[in-house]
């Protein structure tokens, strides 16, 4: 019985053992991070999910580009044909050709059972007005994705201060809502002592309790936000969610730093705008479609060389003689010239003259509509630049009118009802002085957005 249990025991220990170190391994795996707002945007751009397939896309631009350039270059190709007719096909021919009667037939098998042909050719285009365009188009092509790289690390930057300032606003109201908590436990010890002495009437203490069970549930409600947003940031940033993330920046001096940029006032460079640019770039892919319908209309000249040996036998053993190999080489030139295609051609041709307008008169609709957006983002910022101070004095205002109520109803001289409304005003003006915060963060953010310069 004592081997039976001693040998249950050393399994429980070897599978405590084992459990340990899987928790101490999962453990070693988790990374912890360290960022201020540019750290965390300069991480981003590197590491975001949509960052690493954007650069990507330039990576398959330039194979593209090598790929177009590669079709002027010579192509060299080489082949070997082997053949065994182990039934030779068979033809007629008049008898009389070998001496025999006119009229008749004899059957006759050309070729023989084993045929080999190794050859190599050397093609080469030397003029196609199609070739020319498409290394334009290429290069075209990876212009495109280069600006839509800058496009998405623009859009990444704007998605990270909004995911960094919602998370630092979740910390900030965690705090504040504490803060709450323990003013109106000590305002509520305070009134129950008196509600004892019989110096206050019981629904002072109901009210209070009230106010308490909601600030607790705002609080937990506030907690799991913030598990939401940093977890939404954790994502944006290209990092696992089960890594630690600590923000070094906070949400009053991140504030102070755009309220000091608002003092400058942006340019604006329609021409210059991301969007602007990459719409450019569309109408340049549709005048080079245009251009491409127009070069088919031209001739096309190549050359090609080829040169081989051929070898005929009976069996496998005539191709180890070299004496029976015969080689054959030529030279060639083809000269394709378009005549009539039945107006293909030109119907391919308007239908590229359409789409090429159908791009001009949307790169005009994509200015306007820039400098909508433009008036639109920094009108927005000055609102909330403007509601940012209006918060922060009726925050001011709220704390006073609350610190006073506080005191009347501590001494009797204000009901309940005063004395929570004025806390309601209170935890109000503190919610929109948070709000008003992230607000200027983030509309700064996006007026930088459309005036960055491509």
């Amino acid at each position: 019985i004592i081997l039976i249990i001693n040998h249950y025991m050393n399994k429980f220990a070897l599978f405590l053992l084992l459990t340990c170190v899987g928790i101490q391994a999962q453990e070693t795996s988790k990374k912890s991070y360290s960022f201020s707002l540019q750290q965390a945007i300069e991480h981003a751009i590197e590491n975001n999910y949509q960052s690493i397939n954007s650069g990507r896309d330039i990576e398959s631009a330039q194979q593209k580009r090598k790929e177009a350039t590669a079709l002027g270059l010579p192509q060299v190709n080489a082949t070997v044909d082997f053949q065994n007719n182990f039934v030779i096909q068979k033809s007629v021919v008049p008898a009389e050709f070998f001496g025999g009667n006119p009229g008749e037939f004899v059957e006759v098998a050309f070729g023989t059972k084993q045929n080999m042909n190794a050859r190599a050719s050397l093609n080469q285009l030397i003029f196609d007005g199609s070739y020319i365009v498409a290394l334009q188009a290429s290069k075209t092509y990876l212009d495109f994705y280069e600006k839509s790289k800058a496009k998405t690390d623009l859009e990444i930057k704007e998605m990270i201060i909004n995911s960094y300032g919602n998370v630092l606003l979740s910390n900030e109201s965690i705090a504040i809502l504490k803060s709450n908590i323990a003013s109106v436990e000590k305002t509520l010890f305070e009134t129950e002592q008196t509600f004892k002495n019989g110096l206050t009437e019981e629904e002072n203490v109901e009210q209070l309790n009230i106010r308490l069970t909601t600030l607790k549930s705002s609080l937990n409600y506030s907690v799991r936000l913030k598990d939401i947003a940093l977890n939404m940031l954790k994502i944006n940033l290209g990092i696992e969610l089960e890594d630690e993330l600590a923000l070094t920046d906070d949400l009053k001096s991140l504030t102070a730093l755009n309220l000091d940029l608002a003092l400058t006032n942006p340019e604006f460079n329609v021409e210059q705008n991301i969007d602007y640019t990459l719409m450019t770039n569309f109408v340049d892919q549709r005048n080079l479609e245009l251009k491409l319908e127009k070069s088919k209309y031209l001739p096309s000249l190549g050359a090609s060389l080829n040169y081989g040996y051929n070898a005929f036998g009976e069996d496998f053993s005539t191709f180890t003689d070299a004496d029976n190999w015969l080689d054959y080489s030529n030279l060639g030139l083809n000269l394709n010239i378009p005549i009539f295609s039945g107006f293909g051609r030109n119907a391919r041709t308007q239908q590229a003259k359409i789409a090429l307008e159908q791009a001009k008169t949307e790169l005009t609709e994509t200015e306007q509509r820039l400098k909508l957006e433009y008036l639109t983002a920094k009108s927005k910022f000055d609102f909330d630049v403007e509601q940012y101070f209006s918060s922060k004095q009726n925050l001011t205002l709220a704390e006073r009118i609350e610190k006073k109520q506080n005191i009347k109803f501590t001494e009797g001289l204000s009901s309940s009802f005063e004395f929570t409304e004025a806390q309601r005003q209170l935890y109000t003006a503190q919610q929109d002085y948070l709000q008003a915060m992230v607000n200027v963060i983030n509309s700064r953010a996006a007026l930088e957005k459309i005036t960055t310069k491509n």
